[in-house]
């Protein structure tokens, strides 16, 4: 072997050796302390450490993802709560497959433990909320063009607009005297507007920006340049996303709250986000109009 093939192979052996050394290292993460709820007054996350807790869980991509032939789960709030359960030492996650509208109900029946959502006055009359995971907003979708030319949320009305049953989206829409189309899943709903049978959708920003990956050749625009109003965002259902259970489970919610903010701290919860093509603004509420 010349000295030039040498090289080449030594520098690729290295190059390979790097690659993998990043690999192994790149979902490793330091916590500066260890939980310490022990002294709390009820036994929610006792009982969680023992016997595990249950998640509801909706197809929502990418925050839930049911794989439509083995059920196995993933996503983005999946990724996060295993992350929190291994820094408190609940080894077991229980899933139960529900539609959106039976998630709160769900959880008051004790069929599950924890759901991720979003806070608004309404729901904190029967939830409670852990502290915040990340961040994201709302968006018109229209087709391609904007043939309507939609500029406002006002100008939604007297328009065919879908939205998911119980959602935020769908509560802002109600508030602002806009009748919609309910729709029980994401990708039913963004399909019925890429054909032509809605002129608009309000929607997650993530969940347009995982169709958009999925079906690269659809026939969506986003309008991006439409601000969301501050009243959808304050109180509206698009504050930041947490994880609600129920208010006497008061040990569980508040050692939830303390391990996401260890994850934010140390870049477990960016580098989730990142996983799922989103970035470090979505550590942080902001008004959704690049």
């Amino acid at each position: 072997m010349s000295l030039p093939q040498r090289l080449t192979l030594a520098i690729g052996l290295a190059t390979a050796l790097a690659s993998s050394a990043a690999r192994a290292d790149e979902a490793k993460f330091f916590y500066e302390i260890q939980p310490a709820f022990e002294n709390c007054g009820d036994d929610s996350l006792a009982r969680a450490r023992k016997d595990g807790i249950t998640l509801g869980v909706s197809q929502i991509p990418p925050e839930e993802i049911i794989d439509e032939k083995t059920k196995e789960i993933s996503g983005l709030d999946w990724d996060v709560i295993n992350g929190v359960n291994a820094w408190l030492g609940i080894k077991t996650l229980k899933t139960v497959i529900l539609p959106w509208e039976a998630q709160v109900p769900s959880l008051l029946s004790k069929r599950t433990d924890i759901m991720p959502i979003h806070v608004n006055p309404e729901r904190t009359k029967v939830l409670s909320f852990t502290g915040p995971a990340y961040w994201y907003g709302p968006v018109i979708v229209v087709t391609k063009g904007n043939p309507l030319g939609i500029k406002s949320y006002d100008d939604l009305k007297g328009k065919t607009v879908g939205s998911i049953s119980g959602s935020a989206a769908d509560s802002y829409l109600q508030k602002i005297k806009v009748t919609s189309t309910p729709f029980k899943t994401e990708i039913d709903e963004m399909q019925s507007l890429n054909q032509g049978r809605l002129q608009a959708v309000l929607e997650d920003d993530l969940v347009y920006i995982e169709f958009n990956k999925a079906t690269p050749n659809n026939n969506l625009e986003p309008l991006w340049s439409i601000p969301a109003p501050a009243d959808i965002i304050n109180g509206g259902g698009y504050g930041m996303a947490r994880f609600a259970m129920r208010k006497e489970d008061c040990t569980l919610r508040s050692a939830y709250t303390q391990a996401l903010a260890e994850m934010r701290a140390n870049g477990h919860v960016s580098y989730i986000l990142k996983k799922y093509g989103l970035s470090d603004r979505n550590l942080v509420l902001y008004k959704l109009n690049p």
